[in-house]
């Protein structure tokens, strides 16, 4: 059974009307939660080079899970809970063709030609890494390579306003503007958020604008930006393992991104090597 998303499912999803405040960071804290994101940018790294046809998503975990432990680190994922639903069983989320977020990792083989986005959390010293890419699996096809470029490409246009001053939404705006102007469309059931100690904190985060709320960015504020891009309609279904996201139409959906901390500097990227 397949159910359409008509609601907030997680705490990244549709923006709510109010939110609590924004909490915002000293630098010794942004400094920790940048140890947590290198973390997870190798492990993406790593889980890059190993993507290759015949390889499966549960293997991927396997590795994901073993850097994660020894790195001193421990998974965000495995084990959290939304609402009645069963905990996330799994280290990373891996999302395949038309899986949006939130894939399960398993016995399905990755075969050529297709996509798979790689989500990766993990919590080091009390503090949130949070970043994910999409990558070719083998050769793939033009259009599939349109996707995933202009969808890293959003992700870079909406950090490029993360600077202070600017409003929430200007974030939001670049990333829509780029994605639909290659004839794609941001998926509107499921947003960036705030980061930190929390996995999920104020601000929720959009990827189209008209939404949620518009807060002026300033020093201090971390943010996890993650455009996730369809190839058709940005409408999305959740499959009955009450986690998976799936296009509404079976075609391709791409998921890029980092987490960032708003500085005097400009946006300084967390999750980068």
């Amino acid at each position: 059974m397949i159910n359409v998303v008509d609601d907030i499912l997680f705490p990244e999803g549709r923006p709510k009307l109010k939110e609590d405040p924004i909490i915002l960071k000293t630098t010794r804290e942004i400094e920790t939660l940048r140890e947590a994101n290198r973390i997870v940018a190798n492990i993406l790294q790593k889980l890059g080079e190993v993507v290759t046809p015949g390889i499966t998503t549960g293997e991927l975990d396997k590795i994901a899970c073993a850097m994660i432990r020894n790195a001193g680190a421990k998974p965000a994922f495995k084990g959290y809970r939304m609402s009645n639903r069963r905990p996330y069983p799994a280290c990373i989320c891996s999302s395949v063709n038309e899986q949006v977020v939130h894939g399960i990792p398993g016995s399905r083989v990755l075969r050529e030609g297709d996509i798979v986005g790689v989500d990766v959390g993990v919590v080091f010293k009390g503090f949130v890494g949070d970043a994910a890419r999409t990558y070719p699996v083998g050769s793939i096809s033009e259009e599939a390579k349109r996707l995933l470029t202009a969808t890293e490409e959003s992700l870079y246009k909406g950090i490029e306003q993360a600077r202070i001053g600017n409003r929430l939404q200007q974030i939001s705006a670049a990333v829509q503007k780029h994605v639909e102007s290659h004839g794609f469309a941001v998926v509107r059931d499921f947003v960036g958020h705030g980061v930190g100690r929390k996995m999920h904190e104020p601000p929720q985060i959009p990827n189209y604008t008209g939404v949620g709320g518009n807060p002026r960015l300033e020093v201090g504020m971390t943010l996890a930006l993650e455009p996730m891009v369809n190839q058709g309609s940005w409408r999305v279904k959740l499959l009955d393992d009450e986690w998976t996201a799936v296009t509404a139409d079976g075609k391709l959906s791409a998921h890029f991104e980092h987490s960032i901390a708003i500085t005097e500097d400009g946006p300084y990227i967390l999750s980068m090597l």
